[in-house]
């Protein structure tokens, strides 16, 4: 990626050299920091003493974002502005522009053309509209728009976001709109119109990044099917056969999705729960019990104690049925309920769901997801095996809403469904990729609509 520069006689040096590292979640991201005494003005390495080097992962690092998140969303109309077209209808438009530090002006926005001269509202990114400073001019310009390309210019104005932002809570901000040519022509020329500044809101818009760097922590619990579909896990048939490697499709779900969330956890302690299993001593089937045996305590340290409970369970169940989404699901929800209260972004929850096959309370299970989509929770299904997927497909809700068997519609959507079989030969990581896109983006919409800021921001 690049290097630092070279700090002379220093034993205890701070490096002022920054890099950009493209950040992408749903990946393990390993980074070296190799350190080397310069010994002569040499660009090869080996020419350096090597004093040694530190390997870690993205995701451990404290990082500072050091971009402006503020946005500004503004909403404008015009008012008796000149009529340009022969008919005497006009739809204009207008264009933001800013000043560059040598003075020349350059375009950041434009809206719609309408006739009404109401513009729809917009948001730019404030930093865009004026390097992030309230008090730079802005300039704005009035054409009426043209098929033909030929656009008339009506007039401009300048002005500051600090000026514009006066205009809210109904009051409104309005400029007279200048045509320089007319007013230097008409001794009694006034303006061309006046365009009018509605509303205009700064906020801030928070990054997923945001929200982990302010101390969100994801909660990562794994459901597994220990349904009898899945078969003998003696028999090398089985879904849940161990092989001479150590390994089966639900070890390799679980080592890929949880090696990457266990860095955004700080205890790393994940419960771990299995459904559609006969239990020791009555033998009644459960459809939401704790892989090491202990309700009281479900956690398991890490990706690995996860993996060790998976294997260490096996030869103590009987695999039975049927395959019940809703318990485990709700059993989440009911944590990330008692998260729902929070002012600032601390937890956010996400299950993944391991399983081989069709659902068989598809009602329940839709309207669990119905309710959790209103928590902060998130919910992965990996299909191990070969089956039917459709039900799965249709809970991923990317085609289309999710509703409830009442009618009632998902608020966002939270599912993410990945058949295992289409990464069978593929590297490990493209799991993690595909299974994990969604998440970030999941995040920070539930914080957003709830309008919850990152644990450690400033206030507005």
């Amino acid at each position: 990626l690049g290097r630092t520069e070279t700090a002379v006689n220093n034993l205890n040096p701070v490096f002022g050299v920054k890099f950009q590292v493209d950040y992408h979640f749903e990946e393990i991201q390993k980074l070296r920091f190799a350190l080397f005494d310069e010994d002569k003005c040499a660009t090869q390495l080996y020419e350096h003493d090597f004093l040694g080097e530190f390997i870690c992962t993205l995701g451990v690092i404290t990082a500072q974002e050091l971009s402006d998140n503020r946005i500004i969303t503004l909403t404008l109309s015009g008012r008796k502005l000149d009529k340009k077209d022969f008919f005497g209808k006009s739809d204009p438009y207008l264009e933001f522009h800013k000043q560059g530090e040598d003075g020349t002006w350059m375009l950041v926005h434009r809206t719609e053309n309408t006739l009404d001269p109401s513009w729809k509202p917009f948001t730019v990114p404030l930093i865009s509209l004026c390097n992030g400073d309230v008090d730079r001019n802005i300039k704005v310009l009035c054409y009426d728009y043209d098929n033909d390309g030929g656009h008339d210019f009506i007039g401009e104005f300048q002005t500051t976001a600090a000026k514009m932002s006066e205009a809210q809570n109904s009051v409104e901000v309005e400029f007279d709109c200048i045509n320089p040519k007319k007013q230097k022509k008409k001794k009694n020329y006034k303006n061309s119109g006046f365009i009018i500044v509605n509303s205009c809101k700064i906020t801030r818009d928070y990054t997923f990044l945001d929200y982990i760097l302010g101390g969100c922590q994801l909660m990562f619990t794994v459901g597994i099917d220990f349904t009898a579909s899945n078969g003998n896990p003696q028999e090398p048939s089985s879904l849940h056969y161990i092989n001479p490697l150590g390994s089966n499709e639900y070890l390799a779900a679980i080592l890929a999705v949880g090696q990457i969330i266990q860095d955004y956890d700080t205890d790393k302690m994940f419960p771990a729960l299995g459904f559609g299993a006969q239990l020791a001593p009555d033998w009644k089937v459960s459809h939401e019990f704790a892989i090491n045996f202990d309700p009281t305590n479900p956690f398991c340290s890490g990706v690995e104690g996860i993996a060790q409970a998976y294997s260490a369970c096996l030869p103590h169940i009987r695999f039975y049925g049927p395959t019940n989404f809703a318990p485990i699901i709700n059993h989440v929800a009911r944590f990330a309920a008692q998260a729902l209260q929070q002012e600032k972004a601390a937890q956010y929850f996400n299950l993944l769901i391991i399983t081989d096959g069709v659902i068989s309370d598809m009602d329940e299970t839709r309207d669990a997801i119905i309710q959790a989509s209103k928590l902060p929770m998130s919910i992965i299904i990996i299909g191990v095996g070969n089956a039917d997927f459709v039900a799965m497909e249709f809970l991923d809700g990317d085609a289309s809403v999710l509703r409830s068997s009442t009618g009632e519609e998902a608020v966002r959507d939270i599912v993410q469904f990945v058949p295992f079989r289409d990464f069978r030969n593929a590297p490990k990581e493209t799991l993690a990729k595909s299974v994990l896109a969604e998440l970030p983006q999941q995040v920070t919409q539930y914080f957003k609509q709830r309008n919850v800021p990152p644990a450690n921001s400033a206030p507005k």
